[in-house]
């Protein structure tokens, strides 16, 4: 059996807020619960979206809050040679493309690209690069949802692996990522469910088996509208580390009367570690924050 390798990979745009704070914590209690390993990766694979030292700080906002990874920090800036790498073997089975679409002549055509350049052989230079889709899948199994169907036109979709400005693109670095780790466990917001039948044909290509995963609530302000750094969510307050702890802890399922903001850090994760379970977070897409008690 594979050992749990859990991991968090925030992207470095902004500090943590508390939706971050949630499925941070979800996935950490989650692998230690497993006595496995919990990894912490800095997704900045798109340098335009970086804010200089958001690294730094959500660093600093993990360990006021009781968690603590192991191993180094993992940077995506330093593996451009690693996303390299995997395009040269996926172009060697000649299975990508450059495709000279832009988004919106994409959805001036419908919701999704149905493959207009694949067979154009056009210039890799300041094109996008795209990879074929081979697959037929339209559905997973999720450890916290089950069965999960995705729109089957979106699962049909030739990814985009590598952008017209030279970037490569997260569903390539995320992968690539993920098998060098060795990670067996992918805890992460259900915002991310329909990239992961995507996500797991680049696995499929590359010769390898995807992990499990564990999709959990977005914590939305109101019904479809997330917390989130683009919609400027507050950063959390490490000074109020106990008490945004126990605002987590209620968010994820966990009766949070007899805990109190004197517990001390290391209290509060013990506690939480005890009591947590997957079965007691609720079975959604989203959690509205107004919906959360402490009492």
């Amino acid at each position: 059996m594979q050992a749990y390798v859990g991991r968090f990979a925030p992207s470095p745009s902004g500090p943590l807020h508390f939706g971050s704070l949630v499925c941070a914590l979800v996935s950490f209690l989650h692998a230690r619960q497993a006595k496995g390993k919990w990894l912490v990766r800095i997704e900045d694979v798109d340098t335009t979206r970086v804010q200089e030292g958001a690294d730094k700080v959500i660093l600093s906002q993990l360990l006021a809050h009781g968690m603590q990874w192991d191993g180094d920090i993992v940077y995506q800036t330093d593996r451009q040679h690693a996303y390299q790498s995997a395009l040269d073997t996926l172009h060697k089975q000649q299975l990508v493309y450059a495709c000279a679409c832009t988004r919106q002549e994409i959805k001036s055509k419908g919701r999704y690209y149905t493959g207009t350049c694949r067979q154009m052989q056009l210039p890799w230079e300041n094109n996008a690069i795209r990879v074929i889709n081979t697959c037929q899948n339209t559905y997973f199994d999720d450890i916290h949802l089950g069965h999960v169907q995705v729109d089957a036109l979106f699962c049909s979709e030739d990814l985009s692996i590598k952008r017209k400005d030279g970037l490569f693109a997260y569903n390539l670095a995320v992968v690539v990522d993920d098998i060098e780790q060795h990670v067996s466990h992918i805890v992460r917001g259900a915002d991310l469910i329909d990239t992961t039948v995507q996500q797991q044909h680049i696995y499929s290509l590359l010769g390898k088996t995807s992990p499990k995963y564990f999709h959990l609530p977005v914590i939305c302000t109101k019904s479809g509208q997330k917390l989130s750094k683009q919609n400027h969510a507050a950063a959390i307050d490490n000074k109020q580390a106990s008490k945004n702890l126990i605002y987590a802890f209620a968010a994820i399922g966990l009766s949070c009367q007899s805990l109190t903001e004197k517990m001390t850090i290391e209290e509060l994760i013990h506690w939480a570690l005890t009591h947590w379970s997957p079965n007691l977070l609720v079975k959604r897409r989203e959690i509205l924050i107004s919906d959360i008690n402490t009492v």
